[in-house]
């Protein structure tokens, strides 16, 4: 069972597919690729484990563990084990915990960033350890859920606050904005501070935006857990049941013309990975952005273009000689 586990994990971790047998040389090279990217952004999730909010995640997940393997503790605790060895798991225990690989594994499909990863498994871990610690002692669960429930209230994840190039929105410029230029395409994410997917989405976003942002091509945001009436009117609604955030909807002369993601007849949201690669693809982001560098090159011409001269400036009259004008001027003193 073990090793099953430890499997799961890594197939969770790497978003490598799950299937029995493995193909050897299919299953190295899935490993190989899954290792190689994640030393690749090895400094990136260094840098953001060691933020105080995932350091304090991190060891309520790994409380039960903790508890179960230290010697001191675990000695106190019942065990239905047979051999009565009270420092080592049950097999209801294992059940749990494969059970939360699997819910884990098919969570992270989902995943986009591997911060997103690491968020789902922190998270279940927790939801196991509360199963956990209520099936030892209830006073045991009672003081984990409290500890979970404090940390939710007073800890928030850390916002991200890298480079972008995106516009904020409110309930009273989105509208303004998105009708003043018909030329002006807008990628608009609708999204909710205490969403994970959202905060997961943040960096991939800002990614997206310094890459494509043009004169004709904007981004922008807008959270609709503070303004209501800006996702009842578009349609998005701020549950976590809905699987409708974040949305990105594209926009043209303040019509939408796509939508991420799409809405059935049902009005229930299709599954959909929000991935730099989708997204880019979906919205087709490269033709936008050659579409956006045209315009503005068009728009720079004509506004450098000199004015016509007119046509009294382009045949100028030369003056009469000045003998010629004394002859005309006696002329017509004669008549």
């Amino acid at each position: 069972m073990v090793p099953c586990v430890i499997l799961a994990l890594e197939s969770s971790l790497f978003q490598l597919p799950l299937l029995v047998p493995f193909p050897a040389p299919h299953f190295s090279m899935g490993l190989l690729t899954g290792v190689f990217s994640f030393f690749v952004d090895l400094p990136r999730i260094y840098k953001w484990l060691l933020k105080p909010y995932y350091i304090t995640s991190f060891f309520i997940s790994v409380a039960f563990l903790v508890t179960r393997k230290c010697p001191g503790l675990c000695e106190n605790l019942p065990s239905q084990r047979e051999d009565g060895n009270s420092c080592d798991f049950d097999w209801r225990e294992v059940e749990i915990l494969m059970f939360l690989s699997a819910i884990v594994m098919m969570k992270n499909r989902r995943a986009f960033t591997v911060e997103h990863h690491i968020g789902n498994v922190l998270l279940f871990s927790k939801v196991a350890s509360v199963i956990l610690f209520f099936r030892v002692d209830l006073r045991l669960g009672l003081l984990y859920l409290a500890i979970c429930a404090v940390f939710v209230m007073t800890c928030t994840p850390p916002i991200y606050m890298g480079p972008e190039y995106i516009t904020y929105f409110n309930d009273k410029t989105l509208d303004d904005e998105l009708q003043q230029d018909s030329r002006i395409t807008w990628i608009v994410e609708f999204y909710a501070n205490w969403s994970p997917e959202c905060q997961a989405f943040a960096p991939v976003f800002a990614e997206l935006s310094l890459k494509y942002h043009a004169t004709f091509l904007r981004f922008g945001k807008v959270d609709i857990g503070r303004f209501g009436e800006v996702a009842e009117k578009y349609h998005v609604q701020p549950s976590p049941l809905s699987k409708k955030l974040p949305s990105l909807i594209a926009f043209q002369g303040g019509s939408e013309f796509m939508r991420r993601p799409h809405v059935d007849k049902k009005g229930r949201a299709v599954s959909w990975t929000f991935t730099e690669d989708n997204i880019i693809q979906e919205f087709n982001l490269n033709e936008l952005y050659q579409k956006s560098k045209k315009l503005s090159k068009g728009r720079d011409e004509s506004a450098q273009e000199p004015e016509q001269p007119s046509k009294a400036e382009e045949d100028p009259v030369e003056p009469e000689p000045m003998s010629e004008q004394l002859e005309n001027s006696e002329s017509k003193k004669d008549q």
